[in-house]
């Protein structure tokens, strides 16, 4: 899956600006809706799991892109 109604673009941020931003962009999204989110903080991996485990949105996919890129795409609950 690649679609998304939203992107973000959290690369270069750190831990937890990235999940911080994150939680702002899917709070202004429909239920339903899938945002797609771009970062390179290794520590994202782990952070996105927790995060959509504690507040019951959707971790769709979680995927390298190029270089260091990370790619999450994450639907609203």
């Amino acid at each position: 899956m690649d679609y998304a109604d939203s992107e973000l673009d959290v690369r270069g941020l750190k831990c937890p600006l990235p999940i911080l931003r994150t939680k702002k962009a899917l709070a202004t999204m429909a239920s339903g809706q899938v945002l797609k989110v771009l970062a390179t903080d290794p520590s994202a991996v782990k952070d996105f799991e927790a995060f959509t485990r504690q507040t019951g949105h959707e971790l769709i996919q979680s995927t390298t892109g190029e270089g260091e890129e990370l790619v999450f795409l994450l639907r609203r609950k």
